[in-house]
């Protein structure tokens, strides 16, 4: 074959050639290297001999190959080293986001838009982006890939289960907005459904030391019984946390101008909310009768008054007072799932009022309608009964 043929490949020669270096003509190459198979044009400048990669084969074809091979030697000839052209392009554009800085200005965003509320959720998002999420910060957005998502999430999986799936859900948030602004393309590696559900199993509630460890539903009137034997403020909060179905959270920051006994409603704002939408609690007979005890004995603005002047109870304070009426096992928000079976099971409530009762942002159509309208006569019956139950009263 002489030194001048070109295009002396074909695709099919490609495939069915085993030879370490395959050749084209007019200088381009075909050379494996490691396990991969990479297209190089070999030319002269300034009396050199000189290599231009240009590209592995499962990404550049031979037309493709044979295109920019064509561009580089338009170069040479006009005394022009490829090379040289390809770092000062590179120079000229801008550096790769990398991952690290991407989520640092993701969180700035939300920040400045007033997206979340308090500071808490910020420190949280920071923890996990800048200290779990470390491994992947340096890698570039776009290359960050399933494995890379997994080698981050499986020292915490299992250990610190409720961490790594806040953590897996921040990561495909930050990707998901890097897709939008164009830093990225394809599916997102983070994602959970029909992605890391098959490589990452979620460990059973039951043997796991799960976060939100539920009472089952026919233990609750004999918990709540001896609950009541249990003097001080945190017992109190936790009875209205458990009859009103309401998250800790909520409960430990209620401040009297929401309350209106009157009524029989409680108005947690939206700004207290986990869905960031205000929700009216329909309070039960015996919700108010609990009301109305630690309104007599109110010394400021919290219905249940923190140890410290002017703070709210603290978090561990529920689960104090959870294990000291024997639901040690358990836990406060899982007091919020014995109400949801015993509203299923028990009470056959309709699924849209008993999410509705949780405050849960519900599903198609005819859920959100309940939502908007917030159906609060039909929970005021629901939970009416639910707190008779509790109590021992049904």
């Amino acid at each position: 074959m002489g030194s001048h043929t070109r295009n002396a490949l074909t695709v099919k020669s490609i495939a069915a050639s085993k030879a370490v270096k395959l050749r084209d003509g007019g200088g381009l190459w075909l050379v494996t290297k490691g396990g991969g198979r990479y297209w190089i044009f070999v030319y002269t400048h300034a009396g050199l001999r000189r290599e231009m990669g240009i590209g592995p084969l499962h990404t550049v074809g031979l037309a493709d190959a044979r295109e920019k091979a064509e561009e580089a030697r338009k170069l040479v000839r006009a005394g022009v080293d490829p090379v040289a052209v390809r770092q000062e392009e590179r120079a000229d554009t801008p550096k790769a986001m990398t991952f690290g800085a991407y989520a640092d200005s993701f969180v700035d965003a939300a920040v400045k838009a007033g997206r979340w509320r308090g500071a808490k959720t910020e420190a949280r998002w920071r923890n996990l982006l800048e200290n779990h999420a470390k491994p992947i910060r340096t890698k570039t957005i776009a290359s960050i890939k399933t494995k890379d998502v997994i080698a981050v999430l499986n020292p915490i999986w299992g250990s610190k289960q409720e961490t790594a799936e806040k953590l897996r859900e921040a990561i495909e948030r930050v990707l998901d907005a890097a897709k939008v602004e164009g830093h990225r393309t394809g599916d997102n590696p983070a994602a959970w459904k029909g992605n890391l559900e098959h490589a990452m199993h979620k460990p059973n509630p039951l043997t796991a030391t799960s976060h939100h460890a539920a009472m089952p539903y026919a233990d609750v009137p004999a918990f709540m019984k001896k609950l009541a034997e249990v003097g001080g403020v945190s017992p109190r909060a936790l009875e209205l946390a458990v009859m009103t179905a309401c998250r800790s959270g909520e409960v430990r920051g209620a401040v009297w101008p929401e309350v209106n006994l009157g009524e029989k409603v409680w108005t947690i704002p939206a700004k207290r909310m986990k869905s960031g939408k205000e929700h009216r609690v329909p309070l039960s007979d015996k919700a108010v009768e609990l009301l109305k005890v630690m309104k007599k004995q109110s010394v400021n603005d919290y219905v249940f008054p923190g140890v410290r002047d002017k703070k709210p109870l603290s978090d561990m304070s529920l689960a104090k007072a959870l294990a000291s009426a024997g639901g040690g096992e358990f836990t406060v928000h899982g007091m919020r799932s014995a109400f949801r079976d015993w509203a299923t099971e028990l009470a056959h409530a309709p699924r849209e009022i008993a999410e509705s009762a949780l405050a849960h942002v519900v599903g198609d159509a005819v859920e959100r309608s309940y939502a908007r309208s917030d159906a609060l006569e039909r929970r005021r019956a629901l939970m009416q009964e639910w707190a008779a139950y509790c109590c021992g009263l049904l």
